[in-house]
């Protein structure tokens, strides 16, 4: 698949640079299992934030939160309905980093990024990642990736405080954020929903298909060496 006129590669995650039943077998049912582990970081500043947010949300449904065990709670509930909501996103890479810095969890990404990650960036291309999980997890994932420490071809990261994934709004103000226009931008998603929401801003698009998912877009390749691009 040819693209011309690229000066930026905006890439999803799940689906996309790392398998969709890692994050659903390994990083999920981690945060799960370890959910408790929040008792310990209950004073920090980044705890008490979330648990002020979800209070706020929960609020919206008409319950409330009122014990430290309650948000907990409400918290594997979110994650049992795979929730895009920013305190849960936050709250996982929390406690994520603990598996990732003990050596418990390594983030899976494909055979083929790797090389095309360093392909791109000694081509002068800058690399970003939009995902709904949290800024702070989508770095330890590829810190501590099964092919090493990507972190270093990666210029910018996105996420739910941004703006939801299938909302064209969210495409603009990123393109706006990098000041790079956006027919310079290519994504690439495995979701044709979000590949419709960049493609209604301008940005050149491409669906990943990946294991046994099937075509769904205008534009599709089975892996990031089918994609020649051209600045």
């Amino acid at each position: 698949m040819n693209y011309n006129n690229v000066k930026y590669i905006l890439t999803d995650i799940e689906g996309t640079t790392t398998s969709i039943s890692f994050v659903f077998e390994v990083l999920f049912p981690y945060f799960r299992n370890n959910i408790q582990r929040l008792e310990a970081l209950k004073d920090t500043e980044a705890v008490k934030e979330v648990f002020e947010q979800t209070k706020d949300l929960v609020k919206q449904e008409g319950k409330e939160v009122e014990t430290f065990q309650d948000f907990i709670t409400v918290l594997q509930e979110w994650s049992l309905a795979d929730k895009k909501v920013t305190p849960l996103k936050t709250v996982q890479g929390l406690i994520w980093k603990i598996a990732y810095e003990k050596g418990e969890v390594k983030g899976h990404v494909y055979p083929d990024v790797l090389p095309c990650f360093e392909a791109w960036k000694n081509a002068g291309l800058n690399i970003g990642i939009f995902s709904s999980g949290s800024v702070e997890a989508q770095i330890l994932l590829f810190k501590y990736s099964t092919s090493g420490d990507l972190t270093k071809y990666l210029s910018d990261y996105f996420d739910t405080k941004t703006g939801m994934k299938r909302d064209p709004e969210t495409y603009r103000i990123i393109a706006e954020k990098l000041k790079v226009n956006p027919s310079e931008i290519l994504f690439l998603s495995d979701i044709k929903e979000e590949l419709e929401a960049a493609d209604v801003n301008g940005y050149q698009t491409c669906q990943l298909i990946r294991e046994n998912s099937k075509a769904s877009w205008k534009y599709a390749v089975k892996d990031f060496k089918e994609l020649e691009i051209n600045q």
